[in-house]
C-alpha cells in the first residue's frame, strides 16, 4: 500500500475551518497552525474568531509534508522551496501561454522579435 494517498478537493469546494483542514490532509491541528504562523499556509480569511481556509489549502500542506519528510527540508528550507515551486509553475505557463500565441494579450508583454 503505497505511503501517499490520493485525494481530489475542488477549488469551488466549501471553505474549510482549521480543524476541517488537519483533518483532511490528515495532521494534527497543532501542526498546521505552526505552518500557518511560520508563513507557510495562509488563511482565506477569519470570522468571529474562525479561520478559514479553501480547498486549496489541503494539496498544499501535502506538499510541505513531502517536502519536510520525504527530502528531510527544514521549514525554511520548505519557504524557500514554495518559493522557487511557485515561481517555475508561474514561468511554465507564461511559457505555454507564449508557445500558445497567447503573447499577444498578456498584459504588459511583447514577445520578442528575432
Amino acid at each position: 500500500m503505497s505511503r501517499h494517498q490520493l485525494i481530489r478537493y475542488s477549488a469551488a469546494s466549501a471553505p474549510m475551518t482549521l480543524e476541517a483542514l488537519a483533518s483532511a490532509a490528515e495532521l494534527h491541528v497543532e501542526l498546521v497552525e505552526r505552518y500557518v504562523d511560520y508563513g507557510l499556509l495562509n488563511a482565506d480569511s477569519v470570522e468571529k474568531g474562525v479561520v478559514w481556509f479553501d480547498a486549496t489549502a489541503v494539496s498544499r500542506l501535502r506538499r510541505i509534508e513531502r517536502l519536510r519528510h520525504d527530502l528531510g527540508i527544514n521549514l525554511p528550507g520548505v519557504a524557500v522551496a514554495l518559493q522557487l515551486l511557485e515561481r517555475i509553475e508561474a514561468l511554465q505557463l507564461e511559457i505555454a501561454k507564449l508557445r500558445s500565441g497567447d503573447a499577444w494579450r498578456m498584459p504588459n508583454r511583447r514577445p520578442s522579435i528575432r
